[in-house]
């Protein structure tokens, strides 16, 4: 626990120092605009890092989805979903998440009795670091660890911490097409809230632009979560579609669907992304 805590502690100075350094890191900046990069939307997670000074305001709207099987039917909805990117160095980027509101309807579907429940969510802390060509041209690749502390409730908080590292890979092949792969290994928070289990999978994606401001993304993902309550094998598909307005801005929108009955059954979300 003290190794954890330093580490909690290490990130999130490093955000504040980040941050601080805003200012000092303006000539850098200018030296070095990089094309406009977003977490969201998708699935997985890109290996491009901010420019050392930029800081990114990515924000979800909207998210609901719904998993149902033959006994419960639950619908979630999550609103305010943050992420603030901060460029540190020339290939590293601090990042602090977290969900201002969520709502969970449970419906026995035997019984017909409904249970309800809200609350905020977790933070996360993660250093992103990229390896190669963190503007993500050509073949760009990133390792990134991160930490989720349980300050959330009950609805979409774990009540536990957890960690994990993602290393995102991607493939500019010209042309407006592009290839992504992460790879992904948490000590995920166990269903009951006390401890933690291995979960590990991947996500396989292929980019391609429709115009000059709108892209697409269809992506695959596998996540197999050995919860001590019982192993299953979560499988998704989605698509999104993003637009720039502004070489600094994006709106999104994308859809989620669930290939097996370990998944959920949909999902739908909406979102927007300022770079400053």
């Amino acid at each position: 626990m003290k190794a954890f805590s330093g580490s909690c502690v290490g990130l999130a100075a490093l955000l504040v120092a980040a941050a601080a350094g805003i200012g000092a890191q303006a000539q850098v900046q200018a030296a070095e605009q990089r094309d406009f990069c977003a977490d969201r939307p998708g699935i997985g997670t890109p290996a491009c890092t901010m420019t050392p000074g930029r800081v990114q305001l990515e924000l979800g709207l909207g998210d609901w989805a719904r998993e149902k099987d033959a006994a419960t039917r639950a619908d979630s909805v999550e609103l305010g979903e943050v992420l603030v990117r901060v460029g540190v160095t020339g290939s590293t980027e601090a990042q602090i998440g977290w969900t201002a509101f969520g709502h969970v309807r449970e419906k026995d579907r035997i019984t017909g009795a409904v249970s309800k429940d809200s609350g905020v969510g977790d933070v996360t802390l993660a250093i992103r670091q990229n390896l190669r060509n963190p503007d993500g041209s050509g073949f760009s690749a990133a390792v990134m660890p991160y930490v989720t502390l349980p300050s959330g409730g009950s609805a979409i908080g774990a009540d536990d911490w957890g960690a994990g590292a993602l290393l995102p890979l991607s493939f500019d092949l010209g042309s407006g097409l592009s290839l992504e792969a992460m790879g992904e290994m948490d000590a995920a928070v166990d269903e009951d809230r006390d401890g933690r289990h291995l979960a590990y999978g991947g996500v396989l994606g292929v980019g391609f632009d429709l115009s000059q401001t709108v892209s697409a993304m269809f992506e695959i993902s596998m996540l197999r979560d050995n919860d001590p309550t019982g192993h299953a094998t979560e499988a998704l598909s989605g698509l999104s579609l993003a637009w720039q307005p502004s070489g600094n801005m994006q709106v999104d929108i994308g859809a989620n669907v669930g290939l097996n009955r370990d998944s959920l059954d949909s999902e739908v979300y909406l979102g927007i992304s300022r770079r400053f």
